[in-house]
C-alpha cells in the first residue's frame, strides 16, 4: 500500500485528500507549516475568547451556476451540511453577476477546508514546514524544520508554487528547465489582513454587513464578521475583517507588520469613525493572495516524476476560487488514481 504525503492544509489539499479515500493507498499523511488547517482560506480566533472568530482569506464562496459542472456536487454536499449557507446579509458594492449565488460559512471559512480534512480520513499534522524533498532507495524523503525525516511512495504539493521552487534537496534537479520556467511565470497578489475582535456585548453600528471600498488607497473590503455569517450573539463579542488593496499589499509587502497595523487603522477609523477599540487585534499579511497569472495550459496539476510519484497543484494551476481549487484537486487525485 503507497503511503501518500499531502503538502499544504488549504482548500487544494484537503479536497485532494478526501478524494483520495477509498483508492488503494496506505495511510495519507496532510503537513501544513500553520498552526491550523484552511490555508487562505482561514479563520482566526480571537486571543481572549475562542467563540470570537473572523474570516481573514476568503470571505465568501460564488458558484456560478452554469459552469459550475461537475463542481455542482460540492456545493450541494456542503449545502447539504449546513457547511455553507446563502450570503443574505447585506454586501455593499458587491457586484452579482446574472446566475450567480454566493454563500458563507456559518462556523468560519476554514470549516470547508476541516469538513474535507475530516472526510479524507488522513493523518494531519501542523507546524511541520516541509524543507527539502530527496529520492531514497524509489521513496520520497521528506525533511521538515522541525522533525525527523519521513519516507513516502507519493507526494502532492498543494503550496503556493514560490514555495515549491524554494525547496531543497534532489527536487531541484527533478523539475526539468521547461517545468521550471512554466512554474517561474506564476504570480500572486500581496495584501495584508485584519482581524478585530471585540467583547461580548459591543455594538458595532453600521447598517452593513460588508462593504467594498473603491475611494482609499489602502483599504479595499471591510466586513463585520459575525454579521455576515448571521451569528450575532449577545454571548460572543463581534469581529470586523479589514482586507488592504493590491497596491497596499505590494507597497508594504516586507514592512514592520506593526507599522502596517497602525496604518491600516488609521484608514479605517476616517471610514468607520464609530467603531469602538478591539480587545484585540490579529495582522495577517498574505503574501500569496490570489494567483494573477497561473501555470499555462497544465490541467490542474504538473507532474514532477512518476516513480515515485511527485505532482503539485493548487490555484497556481489553476485559478484562485473554490472551483480552481476543486478544479486543481480532481485533477490532482485523477493522476494519482491513474498512477497507482
Amino acid at each position: 500500500m503507497a503511503r501518500v504525503l499531502v503538502v499544504g492544509a488549504g482548500l487544494t489539499g484537503g479536497a485532494c485528500a478526501a478524494l483520495l479515500r477509498g483508492a488503494a493507498l496506505g495511510r495519507i499523511a496532510v503537513w501544513d507549516k500553520a498552526r491550523g488547517a484552511g490555508g487562505r482560506m482561514s479563520t482566526s480566533r480571537s486571543a481572549r475568547d475562542a467563540a470570537c472568530t473572523a474570516d481573514l482569506g476568503a470571505q465568501y464562496i460564488t458558484l456560478e451556476t452554469e459552469r459550475a459542472g461537475p463542481r455542482r456536487s460540492f456545493y450541494d454536499e456542503l449545502l447539504s451540511h449546513g457547511i455553507l449557507k446563502p450570503l443574505t446579509a447585506p454586501v455593499e458594492g458587491m457586484v452579482v453577476k446574472e446566475g450567480s449565488c454566493n454563500y458563507m460559512a456559518p462556523q468560519g471559512i476554514s470549516s470547508v477546508v476541516k469538513y474535507y480534512l475530516k472526510q479524507s480520513g488522513a493523518d494531519v499534522f501542523y507546524e511541520q514546514l516541509v524543507t527539502c524533498i530527496c529520492l531514497r532507495d524509489g521513496k520520497w524523503e521528506v525533511s521538515r524544520k522541525m522533525g525527523p525525516p519521513e519516507q513516502f511512495d507519493i507526494v502532492i504539493l498543494t503550496i503556493p508554487v514560490p514555495q515549491i521552487l524554494q525547496l531543497q534537496g534532489d527536487i531541484v534537479n527533478i523539475i526539468n528547465e521547461s517545468q521550471k520556467q512554466q512554474l517561474e511565470s506564476v504570480s500572486y497578489s500581496s495584501r495584508y489582513a485584519l482581524g478585530l475582535f471585540y467583547e461580548a456585548g459591543t455594538w458595532i453600528d453600521v447598517p452593513w454587513a460588508a462593504q467594498y471600498i473603491t475611494d482609499n488607497p489602502c483599504i479595499r473590503f471591510i466586513s463585520i464578521d459575525n454579521k455576515k455569517r448571521n451569528i450575532e450573539s449577545p454571548e460572543i463579542g463581534p469581529s470586523v475583517v479589514v482586507h488592504t488593496t493590491v497596491t497596499f499589499g505590494s507597497e508594504h509587502l516586507d514592512s514592520d507588520p506593526a507599522e502596517v497595523q497602525q496604518l491600516i487603522l488609521s484608514h479605517l477609523e476616517r471610514i468607520v469613525p464609530s467603531l469602538p477599540k478591539p480587545a484585540s487585534i490579529k495582522c495577517q499579511k498574505w503574501r500569496y493572495s490570489q494567483v494573477t497569472k497561473a501555470v499555462p495550459n497544465c490541467l490542474g496539476q504538473m507532474i514532477l516524476h512518476t516513480q515515485p510519484l511527485l505532482i503539485c497543484g493548487g490555484d497556481g494551476f489553476t485559478h484562485s476560487n473554490f472551483d480552481g481549487c476543486i478544479d486543481s484537486a480532481l485533477s490532482l487525485a485523477e493522476a494519482v488514481k491513474s498512477h497507482l
